[in-house]
């Protein structure tokens, strides 16, 4: 689940994790001095030393119940907290102790820092060497640099937008030069949008830490509404908490909100109201098939049969993948919010709003790229010549393999157990143990190969020493193995997967997928 009030396209799940409440957060918080607000592993210590967000420096932001304050929950799961001498500690079971709430308000000098005003105290929390004090500070004084706070949501960085005010969904406009919010589903790779975290300590430009809006066609979103093929601070917007939904504030002072008939995404009051409030979800893969029989793409634009017909990929050609964890199988979702169903005679339909045994199917990956639907009656789909699909094989001959296409990210965020993928210093090469990621365009090439393209115009390289941003042409191909609803295993084209190690290198290693890196996307 996503970090910010975040929703499984329509279902009612929040958080970054499962069990995460509404109108929960999980965070970082950086000092003046780009430090990460920090619970150390034992001892119950707290510091502002973090290099990166990291586990120790995630904190769970809870409403407390009292009011607009808040409490943060360290990775331990216990609450920081003011005793009656201003100390902070972070030994706290209980959010409903009165030292752990806190108020949170915004500085007006356009950097989006947070302050966080004890309660209790009366006092803002700070940052002082290795220690946090809640004393430094007067009632209605002006915060001092050690009392401000840029916030760092841990939220996954690719995800749909939703207001809270016109309860729809931002897209790319036709035009694609602008974000409108008027889609009734996330539907397809123009819904979906990466958040990307500019921290001002690595020199963005703009002297301020926030976040830029990155649209699928790689392009950021200006705070007056059009897209721009370059960041700028103009593309610069701070995040703040608003009762649980998130806000976005450009250095002017202005919120982003759907404006217009068009409901176009750009700034325009200084005050937040419900237009002004979104809520980030997650973004559940959405993939097209291309049947290996007939070359067709799998679709149901004629009708409740599911028919290998097509030429071209339109909504009626994405289907979105929603996993079972009970099973470890999956539903197959049309936009029309029907499931692909097994009908008694064999035949697959999309007639059925509602998920039952018989909408469930096992994606059975195979050597050559291709994937095999397993239906529930322990057969695999195969094509029949009129392009109408049976679940009626017994085993996987070429009318039963399907070309996967992950059509709802055509740009990138990779991250390994070690971190995120991303450039190593002054260098074309690529690590996967990155505090920040680099995002990776995605081209569809034939019969499920995809290439990869780094910001820095060239493709991606890959060979058993590592992998590198290189290539003037797409000459690498790699298929993408969906392998549950947030990890991917990538393969090349001569079967090796891309596998990770504990220091950050990555490179194709062996054939077995068992072995292999499992990526979140």
């Amino acid at each position: 689940m996503n970090g910010v009030n975040g929703q499984q396209n329509g279902s009612e799940s929040n958080g970054c994790e499962e069990g995460l409440a509404k109108g929960c957060w999980i965070i970082g918080l950086i000092n003046s001095q780009y430090k990460y607000l920090t619970a150390e592993t034992f001892g119950f210590k707290i510091n502002a030393n973090g290099a990166s967000l990291k586990k120790k420096q995630m904190w769970t932001l809870e409403p407390s119940g009292d009011g607009d304050s808040i409490c943060l929950k360290s990775h331990l799961g216990r609450y920081l907290a003011v005793d009656a001498f201003g100390n902070v500690t972070c030994e706290c079971e209980e959010k409903g102790e009165p030292g752990a709430k806190f108020e949170v308000s915004v500085t007006n000098d356009g950097s989006g820092r947070w302050m966080l005003r004890s309660l209790t105290r009366g006092y803002m929390l700070a940052a002082s060497a290795d220690k946090l004090t809640c004393s430094a500070g007067k009632v209605g004084a002006v915060a001092s640099p050690a009392e401000l706070w840029h916030v760092h949501l841990a939220a996954r960085p690719q995800v749909n937008i939703r207001s809270i005010g016109r309860k729809r969904f931002a897209h790319l406009s036709e035009a694609l030069d602008e974000i409108h919010v008027d889609a009734n589903v996330p539907w397809g790779e123009d819904t979906l949008f990466t958040l990307e975290f500019r921290d001002a300590a690595s020199g963005n430009a703009s002297g301020r830490s926030g976040y830029a809006i990155h649209t699928c066609n790689n392009k950021y979103l200006h705070r007056e509404g059009k897209l721009y093929d370059t960041f700028s601070k103009e593309c610069l917007f701070s995040a703040e908490y608003h009762g649980g939904f998130l806000a976005l504030r450009d250095h002017s002072g202005y919120y982003l909100s759907p404006i217009g008939s068009k409901a176009v995404l750009k700034t325009r009051s200084q005050s937040v109201t419900k237009d002004e409030l979104f809520s980030l979800e997650d973004s559940l893969p959405q993939a097209s098939f291309v049947a290996a029989l007939n070359a067709r793409y799998v679709s149901v634009k004629q009708g409740v049969d599911v028919t290998a017909n097509q030429d071209e990929i339109s909504d009626h050609e994405t289907f979105q993948l929603e996993y079972d964890v009970s099973t470890k199988r999956w539903y197959i979702r049309t936009m029309q919010d029907r499931y692909w169903t097994l009908e008694t005679g064999g035949g697959i339909q999309a007639a059925g709003d509602k998920r039952s045994s018989n909408a469930l199917y096992d994606l059975v990956w195979q050597n050559d790229g291709s994937v095999a639907f397993r239906a529930n009656n322990g057969k695999y789909i195969a094509t029949k010549r009129s392009g109408h699909l049976y679940a009626n094989a017994d085993s996987v001959e070429e009318s039963a393999k399907y070309f996967f296409y992950l059509i709802n990210r055509p740009i990138l965020v990779l991250k390994s157990e070690q971190g995120f993928v991303g450039y190593k210093s002054g260098s074309t090469r690529l690590e996967c143990n990155k505090a920040t990621y680099e995002t990776i365009l995605v081209e569809r090439g034939e019969k499920g190969v995809v290439h990869f393209k780094g910001q820095n115009g060239k493709y991606w390289h890959a060979d058993g020493e590592g992998v590198s941003a290189e290539s003037a042409n797409p000459e690498d191909g790699f298929f993408l193995e969906l392998r549950d609803p947030n990890h991917i295993c990538i393969k090349s084209l001569n079967g090796e997967y891309l596998t990770a190690s504990k220091n950050g290198a990555f490179r194709l290693g062996g054939a077995d997928f068992e072995t292999a890196t499992k990526w979140e996307y």
